[in-house]
């Protein structure tokens, strides 16, 4: 009786072989294992735990409102002030937590990488969905906060709340897949990464509105400002919590366009992203 080779066995793969993204859905017990840990090891040790993923975002927001909306008087300028700034809180918070989990993934499970095989991406991607488990409790405090005011369900806000939830996961995982492979071998991504998430607040509509951009600046530098993915995503979190308690606010043109632009340039970045870490995965033990 002949037996297949490893060259034309079809259940044979070449250890180390990667097809990206894709073998992170083969792989789906491991990234549960992963999920696991990270959520269990967040508040390990902690005497509040769970309680912190409300307390960060809760200060968070009381020092902006307080400074900016308060002493800067946006409060006056913007209706319904504190649900549309904790909406674009949140969302910048879930940004800047994929991004930052994401590129330090690899570096953080160094351990692994070096003593065991699995597909590399399972690392950032897990990150992200730890991001994503710590990012529902500030969602479920948002929409209590919103019922109570107003809020009722529509599906025009349901389906903006998704929108800018795929985008934000979407770009801030492609960059941290960018930047985590570069942060194998030069730890100087992590501190271009933390400028990145020093300017990322300041410059989507959080703290003020877009319309104050828009008398400010020229035309094309407003259209490159409202293309930015992150601004988009902030404005679809604006219209699924923010505009059904203030419906008479004015909401940017060309919504549908930019949230078209805001698609392709987040799947566009999650491709570079991708294609850089796997160019780059093979020398990650080395280099760790």
């Amino acid at each position: 009786m002949a037996y297949p080779s490893a060259r034309t066995d079809p259940a044979f793969q070449t250890p180390g072989a990667s097809r990206g993204l894709l073998d992170v859905f083969s792989h789906r017990y491991l990234l549960t294992l992963l999920l696991r840990k990270g959520i269990t090891t967040r508040y390990y040790g902690s005497a509040l735990g769970w309680i912190w993923s409300y307390i960060r975002p809760a200060a968070l927001f009381l020092m902006y409102f307080l400074i900016i909306g308060v002493v800067f008087g946006a409060n006056q300028g913007i209706e319904a002030y504190p649900i549309y700034l904790f909406a674009g809180i949140i969302a910048i918070n879930l940004f800047n937590e994929v991004l930052r989990n994401a590129t330090t993934a690899i570096t953080d499970n160094a351990v692994l990488v070096q003593k065991i095989y699995m597909p590399r991406e399972l690392f950032p991607v897990a990150a992200t969905g730890v991001a994503i488990v710590h990012f529902l409790p500030q969602v479920i405090l948002l929409l209590a906060v919103t019922l109570f005011s107003g809020w009722t369900f529509g599906w025009l806000a349901i389906l903006a709340f998704i929108g800018g939830l795929v985008i934000i996961v979407t770009f801030s995982l492609g960059l941290g897949l960018f930047f985590g492979a570069i942060n194998v071998q030069y730890r100087d991504a992590t501190n271009f990464v933390d400028l990145i998430l020093m300017f990322s607040t300041w410059a989507s509509p959080i703290l003020y509105s877009w319309e104050m951009v828009e008398s400010i600046v020229p035309n094309w530098l407003f259209q490159l400002y409202m293309a930015n993915p992150i601004t988009t995503a902030v404005e679809l979190f604006h219209n699924a919590f923010w505009l059904p308690i203030a419906p008479d606010s004015a909401r940017p043109d060309n919504m549908l366009m930019n949230v078209g632009i805001a698609l392709v340039l987040s799947f566009g970045t999650l491709a570079i992203g991708q294609a850089v870490f796997r160019k780059a995965e093979a020398n990650f033990a080395q280099a760790l």
